[in-house]
């Protein structure tokens, strides 16, 4: 399921997919006036300009993580990037990563600790995607010379989950924004590099404060070129565009949106009380927070990304990703069952079609499970 993250696990958020797009009256400009380009090449020319793209990656949609390998397997990409920063990525194995991606001998089963145990156990921990993405940037390494190959930079804050017991142990790796940040400062803005970012939305839209671009933005400000996908946006209207394509939202109808014509609220959960709506910093037009949106095809036909079947019939690796949400999961949201886990996955290879977000959440529902759950662990 497609969920970005909004706000930290510290305040207890739940974003919720529930369908809040809105469509805009018919006197709205005609999309030709928002000019769409070859993505591939648009997204390599914004090089020329920036220090880093920021785009999304994982939550499930497949057709972006599609355009994301084409992107990387681009023969032009090299000439102009000099790492990735992925988010389903361990910090605490960058050793172990960048050994693996230079083409030394590192067993599959110790590289992939690299996504399988990040503080994001759907996301990540059951990613096709990433099972893909590492070995061919590695492979594309290995046809380069030396300066110009590839770094990947793992950008999840360094959680180990064999030591990690409580819940409270767990909380404290949840500062995800501030470790991504810190990784770009260091790994990338202060050495000069020029990175492919590959993340939620919500960790890299400008002028937010807590999220991760706009944390180093204050030191470096004028860097990055943040691109989101359409979300749930009616894409009818786009039926003549390329696909893929880029279009700026800058002075484009597109750009003078609100994020709640593209993206979902979600509700966030304080104090056993849901609250729905976008913060304050999040009502703004489209184009103050992301430079420009990507087309991948019409809504309606989009891929959803499968879970490899191996991590279905893995019980120890399962029983051990049950055990992370247990510790991870939100008041007024119970972790799923090893049963529920595994019928997800069934059910994600019987229905290949990313679905738009499911009916609104119940309110009342989750905020008396919230409170029975505090009684529950209350001293006594």
């Amino acid at each position: 399921m497609r969920c970005p993250t909004l706000v930290p696990f510290a305040v207890a958020c739940l974003m919720s997919c529930a369908q809040t797009v809105r469509h805009r009256d018919a006197a709205k400009p005609t999309a030709s006036e928002a000019v769409p380009e070859p993505a591939i090449p648009a997204v390599l020319s914004a090089f020329d300009r920036y220090e880093v793209v920021a785009m999304p990656a994982g939550h499930g949609m497949k057709d972006i993580d599609d355009f994301i390998l084409a992107l990387v397997r681009d023969p032009r990409f090299p000439d102009k990037v000099n790492d990735i920063a992925v988010e389903c990525g361990n910090s605490l194995y960058q050793p172990v990563l960048d050994r693996y991606i230079a083409g030394m001998d590192v067993p599959f089963t110790e590289v992939r600790k690299v996504w399988r145990n990040t503080t994001q156990s759907r996301m990540c921990s059951q990613s096709a995607f990433y099972e893909q993405f590492f070995p061919l940037v590695r492979a594309i390494n290995q046809r380069l010379p030396h300066n110009k190959r590839l770094r990947v930079l793992a950008g999840d804050p360094p959680i180990d989950w064999d030591q990690v017991k409580t819940a409270d142990e767990a909380r404290r790796y949840f500062k995800r924004d501030e470790t991504i940040a810190s990784v770009m400062e260091k790994e990338v803005l202060a050495k000069h590099r020029k990175a492919l970012m590959l993340f939620g939305t919500f960790h890299l839209m400008h002028g937010q404060g807590f999220n991760a671009v706009s944390t180093y933005e204050k030191t470096y400000p004028h860097v990055t070129f943040v691109i989101s996908d359409l979300g749930d946006y009616d894409t009818s209207r786009f039926a003549s565009w390329p696909n893929p394509s880029l279009v700026p939202t800058k002075g484009t109808w597109l750009g003078a949106l609100s994020p709640s014509d593209i993206w979902d609220a979600g509700v966030r959960i304080i104090d056993c009380k849901v609250q729905n709506g976008f913060p304050p910093e999040l009502q703004r037009p489209l184009e103050d927070v992301v430079d420009a949106l990507l087309y991948l095809g019409p809504r309606d036909v989009r891929l959803l990304e499968p879970t490899p079947a191996d991590i279905a019939l893995d019980t120890e690796y399962m029983t051990e990703l049950h055990r992370r949400e247990s510790l991870t999961a939100f008041p007024g949201t119970p972790p799923r069952s090893l049963d529920e886990m595994r019928d997800e996955i069934l059910q994600q290879a019987q229905h290949p079609i990313l679905e738009g977000p499911p009916p609104p959440p119940d309110v009342k529902a989750i905020e008396e499970t919230c409170r029975a759950q505090q009684q529950e662990s209350a001293p006594r």
